[in-house]
């Protein structure tokens, strides 16, 4: 599917409030409710709109320590590592990174006894790591919340 610029305008605005109704957009675009609907529909059946989702502010919810990590693996372990990690509660994203098999993640912990809990319990403990380096989030100014096109 080739996206034209209507089609760019909508997932824009979706990406600024996901819960904007299809009237709203048609409003914002001079377009009916139903092409709105029918647009959006093709979006999803493509797969450039994967899903819909709510943005949680970790601090409102007593996450108030973010961290990120580089973990280097052992080549053999780092799928059964990866997947442990991204399971556990605390890790809010895990992706695979170029380098000598390392895994990017992004930690959020009530306080630093926890992050410290996470790091001797999770990391150090887990066999197939090899290397670990952690960096605290001290101000963020700028979260991913969708795609600019």
């Amino acid at each position: 599917m080739k996206l034209d610029e209507t089609d760019k305008q909508i997932l824009q605005l979706l990406t600024a409030n996901g819960r904007m109704s299809y009237a709203d957009i048609g409003k914002e675009l001079n377009l009916s409710r139903v092409a709105i609907r029918e647009r959006v529909h093709q979006l999803i059946e493509h797969g450039i709109i994967e899903k819909f989702s709510v943005v949680i502010n970790s601090e409102k919810v007593g996450k108030n320590v973010s961290a990120f990590f580089e973990v280097d693996c052992d080549p053999a372990s780092l799928v059964e590592v990866a997947e442990h990690l991204a399971n556990h509660p605390n890790v809010a994203s895990c992706y695979q990174m170029t380098g000598p098999s390392t895994l990017h993640m992004h930690v959020l912990v009530e306080d630093f006894s926890k992050l410290e809990s996470f790091i001797n319990e999770e990391l150090y403990s887990l066999e197939g790591i090899t290397r670990v380096e952690s960096h605290i989030l001290l101000r963020r100014f700028k979260s991913r919340t969708g795609l600019k096109l």
